[in-house]
């Protein structure tokens, strides 16, 4: 291995074309290098990119991008891409304010085709691109880089028919690395798993081929020679037919971290002139043990500490998810109707307890939102008492099903919306900023947000007792520090808490009520009368109390971190007209229908002007407007 650093040389795909294998190979080490230093220091996906470091070099050597189009599915491999693209200086920032995205972004540069952060969708899409390419009679390839706990998700069967169908030009690339965000599940999973047939498949057909290579003159032949013995058992024995009875061609499987394999399969896929699918089989967290030991932890990581693995900042308290987990855990011990569910993020949403608890009660469905909310729906008719817990973002995709299977018949489900409001460092595809708004016209369906993780426990008991849909939002991170009661304690549908009087009103919902209460504060100072309401419901909202204060109040403000338009402040706008209130003025604080910037939670609400300084500041300008 040279001395001499090779990435410093890379500011575009055209410069790995000059590199020797053994430099290819010398170049993966740094950027694995580069990647675990940086996500150390920012966070971010680390076992998913450490895996995929070959697979991309090898996929910029062989196309040529921006020319080819390369989609990368979720995203969350993106890392080597954006190294090799131009990008690298800018990483450092990864993730950071004023930085680099940690997902694929057409706004960062003509090498990333399609934005990406949901599940499945790049299938789809390469699709479009192969049509529209064959339609204008232009020439270049279409490369889709998918997951195999992509493959868990609907639309991505719904492509590869529609791929098979029309047989256009088009290369798929499965990484297959037995995980998606929490262990891949389901049938598919297992059959991949059989097609694979382990890491001794692949080490002995390197080690022979490499045995035949040093034979003189004839080695060569015979690797040829073994390749089409080899072609003939996969179609007689081996489950690749799958694909192949689709009408896409199937390779593999392919050793993923062997570049000399990865270069050769790319080449032979980019001169076939139907759909290719090319099946490489890597490792979360290639190059770094402790990734490699536990990729679920170094899925999304927080900043750790390079030698040990262990995360930088101490657990100084509950999150919101570990708190809905417990109290999940605790109400399945006395109720063995409770059915938990989840599509692909056991540990994000704090379900692990309960599944090791309830193996037998808890169903972690993959990456198939939809199919999660149809399921809990199909267990509530049967009397059963299902909660789905989800992020907020990833819910959007089963917005039919919520309406057309749960909401319409009226079924008991909870809904658990985890990572709801602003998300850190994601970006924008995983802001949870629209549940109240796609939610909140749902027939049937009761809507809450806790003040505080305290609050979240009680309201996890409460939503089983309703007998309609529910849907709970809760925030990530940690909770606010309060003491969590052990007992549980009912809220009754729809009753809101005065939590300060005051002549003038603030109503705030969710985790923007102690921001409410400090807001009411500096303002009491400055002279400023203001009652404060923890409207806990969205739907159905406290109209009682709402309206005994809202008749002596002047001036009515709502606070949420939800998009305003159609959201809780609308909510009670809305409330207000309806029983004649017209006298107040009245103005809603929440989040903008925009893109957001990356930063920390507390910088994206200082920067959309919903911190504390800035409510006082835009309130006490209201009042002498």
């Amino acid at each position: 291995m040279s001395s001499e650093k090779i990435l410093p040389r890379i500011n575009s795909p055209q410069d790995l074309k000059q590199l020797s294998l053994d430099e290819l190979k010398q170049l993966a080490s740094e950027i694995r290098a580069t990647i675990i230093e940086t996500v150390a220091r920012n966070g971010g996906h680390l076992a998913s990119n450490l895996g995929a470091v070959e697979l991309t070099l090898a996929l910029h050597y062989v196309f040529e991008s921006p020319r080819d189009k390369i989609i990368w599915d979720v995203g969350h491999q993106c890392y080597t891409h954006k190294l090799v693209t131009g990008r690298r200086e800018a990483f450092s920032r990864l993730r950071q304010s004023g930085g680099l995205l940690g997902y694929p972004c057409r706004e960062e540069s003509e090498h990333d085709i399609y934005n990406t952060g949901h599940a499945s969708t790049a299938l789809s899409a390469a699709l479009g691109l192969a049509v529209a390419r064959d339609k204008k009679n232009e020439d270049y390839n279409v490369i889709a880089v998918v997951g195999d706990g992509s493959l868990t998700g609907g639309v991505a069967y719904e492509a590869l028919n529609q791929i098979g169908h029309l047989r256009k030009k088009l290369i798929i690339v499965l990484n297959y690395n037995e995980m998606s965000i929490s262990p891949s599940v389901g049938a598919l999973s297992s059959y991949l798993s059989y097609m694979v047939s382990g890491q001794p498949f692949l080490k002995m057909k390197e080690q022979a081929k490499s045995v035949l290579r040093s034979i003189p003159k004839i080695g060569r032949p015979l690797i040829k020679a073994a390749r089409a013995f080899e072609e003939l058992l996969k179609k007689t024995f081996f489950p690749g037919i799958f694909f192949e009875e689709l009408g896409i061609r199937y390779v593999g499987p392919i050793h993923g971290h062997s570049l000399h394999s990865l270069l050769e399969a790319f080449e032979n896929a980019r001169n076939y002139p139907g759909p290719v699918l090319v099946h490489c089989v890597t490792q979360k967290g290639k190059g770094y043990r402790p990734a490699q030991l536990d990729p679920e932890k170094f899925h999304s990581a927080s900043p750790f500490n390079v030698e040990t693995g262990q995360p930088l900042c101490q657990d100084n308290g509950p999150t919101f998810s570990r708190v809905f987990g417990e109290a999940i855990a605790d109400l399945g011990r006395s109720d063995d109707s409770i059915m938990a569910i989840t599509a692909a993020m056991t540990d994000g949403t704090g379900l692990n307890k309960f599944a090791a608890e309830h193996p037998d009660r808890f169903f972690d469905v993959g990456i198939a939102e939809q199919h999660a909310v149809n399921f809990a729906a199909g267990l509530a008719i049967a009397g059963l008492k299902p909660v789905v817990a989800i992020y907020s973002t990833f819910l959007q995709r089963a917005y039919d099903q919520i309406f057309h299977d749960v909401c319409l018949m009226d079924l008991p489900v909870v809904f658990a919306l985890d990572r709801a409001g602003i998300v850190a460092e994601d970006g924008p595809t995983h802001q949870g900023i629209n549940d109240i708004a796609y939610l909140r016209h749902m027939p049937h369906m009761i809507l809450m947000a806790p003040k505080d993780e305290n609050e979240l426990r009680q309201m996890i008991y409460s939503a089983f007792q309703y007998g309609h849909p529910v849907a709970i939002r809760f925030p990530k991170g940690k909770g606010f520090g309060v003491r969590i009661e052990s007992d549980f304690n009912f809220i009754p549908a729809g009753q809101a808490e005065l939590l300060k009087p005051g002549r003038d009103l603030i109503i705030a919902y969710g985790n923007m009520v102690y921001t409410a209460l400090e807001v009411a504060r500096r303002l009491e100072e400055k002279g400023l009368s203001l009652a404060v309401i923890n409207a806990r419901f969205a739907r159905p909202l406290d109209e009682n109390l709402i309206i005994e204060q809202a008749r002596q109040a002047r001036t009515i403000f709502t606070l949420e971190e939800g998009i305003i338009e159609g959201g809780f402040g609308s909510a009670v706008r809305e409330l207000l007209d309806r029983h004649g209130l017209y006298q107040a003025r009245f103005k809603s604080f929440g989040l903008p229908t925009a893109l957001y910037p990356l930063g920390k939670p507390d910088e994206i609400r200082k920067l959309l002007r919903l911190d504390v300084d800035s409510l006082v500041e835009d309130i006490s300008r209201f009042y002498s407007g």
